[in-house]
Parts: structure tokens; C-alpha cells; sequence
């Protein structure tokens, strides 16, 4: 992340985002498939099965395929071979910025669930960060769902809203307001809102 200042002069966060050029290596049609979609390959791989050879053709080999219910590109309709590139996104554009986001590891429930804890005195000794009562007299048991100590992060989760800040065509960088979800280095998928 950095910052840069924006027509106001206010100092806004930034993330700067490497987005490679995606190859269009499949296209999805509601008579051969039932569904309509594009299957859209990133990054390289060395080893790849026969299969996946066969797939991709002379295209190249791909380490991440993705498919999206989607059949144009900019208002012009898809083919095999296709690039993607960010010069389809444009400074202002709102869009949804979807990854894994960054594991902590096991957490209690003040850290997972923002949980108060119990008080400091009245007798509570060595319980302060512990969550409580789990239970109740009917039925017997802990019902599912109830939020408790356990894995913290590394899902599946989206950011909403964010604005485009600043297209680099030439080094294929986005400049995104706000923060993305995931390490440095992780695969996210940007798409518009």
C-alpha cells in the first residue's frame, strides 16, 4: 500500500495492484454447456497435464483458470485468444475486489469476534480474555454457529466500493482506493461493479 493526494489535496491510501494480462482460453455457450461464460487463464505453470495441453492449445500454460458468466469484453463479444489487460478499467470506475484473506492462525473470541471479556475484579481470577457461557438448559447442547475461539481468516471474502484511482498501462499496475483483501503476492480477481 501507499498514498497519493487526490483533486482535493486530501492524502487518500492506495494499493498498488500487478495485474498480468489475462488470455481468454475457453468460452462457455448455453447449447454445447447450458450456462454462458469465458474461462480466463493467468500466470505460468512448467508442468501441466496432457489434458490441460489439449485445452490450451498454443496458448501457452497456465497456472489459474477462472471462469466468469460473462460472453463480451468492453461491449464486443468474446473469443479464444482474447488478452485482458487493464486498460478495460479507467480512473473512477467502482469495482469488487474478491481473494483469500490473510490467515492469523487460532484466535480467541476477543480477537475473532471483538468480545469483551469478563471483568478484572469481583472475584474473576485468570478469565479475563474468556468468553463465557457456552450453553444452555435446552437443548443440552452447543447450538451451531455459536461464535467461539477457532481459525481466524484464510477465506474466501470480497471488498466492495472501491474506486480506481490510477491505470499504468505500460507496467499493467492498478492503483485501488482502500485496502484488498490477502497477503502481498495472492491472487485476487477485480471486477466491475
Amino acid at each position: 500500500m501507499t498514498s497519493a493526494p487526490d483533486d482535493e489535496g486530501r492524502i487518500i491510501p492506495i494499493t498498488v495492484v500487478e495485474a498480468e494480462p489475462n488470455v481468454v482460453v475457453g468460452i462457455r455457450t448455453k447449447e454445447k454447456d447450458g450456462y454462458s461464460a469465458i474461462q480466463v487463464g493467468n500466470g505460468t505453470k512448467k508442468k501441466i497435464s496432457k489434458a490441460l495441453k489439449g485445452h490450451f492449445g498454443d496458448l501457452g500454460s497456465f497456472r489459474y483458470v477462472k471462469e466468469f458468466r460473462t460472453i463480451d469484453i468492453d461491449g464486443k463479444e468474446a473469443k479464444v485468444g482474447d488478452k485482458i489487460d487493464v486498460s478495460i478499467f479507467a480512473p473512477g470506475d467502482t469495482v469488487k475486489v474478491s481473494g483469500i484473506s490473510k490467515g492469523k492462525g487460532f484466535a480467541g473470541g476477543m480477537k475473532r469476534h471483538g468480545f469483551s471479556g469478563m471483568p478484572a475484579s469481583h472475584g474473576h481470577k485468570a478469565v479475563r480474555r474468556h468468553i463465557g457461557s457456552t450453553g444452555q438448559r435446552f437443548p443440552q447442547h452447543t447450538l451451531k454457529g455459536k461464535r467461539m475461539p477457532g481459525r481466524m481468516g484464510n477465506e474466501h471474502t470480497s471488498a466492495r466500493g472501491l474506486k480506481i484511482v490510477t491505470v499504468d498501462k505500460e507496467q499493467n499496475l492498478l492503483g485501488i482506493k482502500g485496502a484488498v483483501p490477502g497477503n502481498k503476492g495472492g491472487l485476487i480477481e477485480i471486477t466491475t461493479m
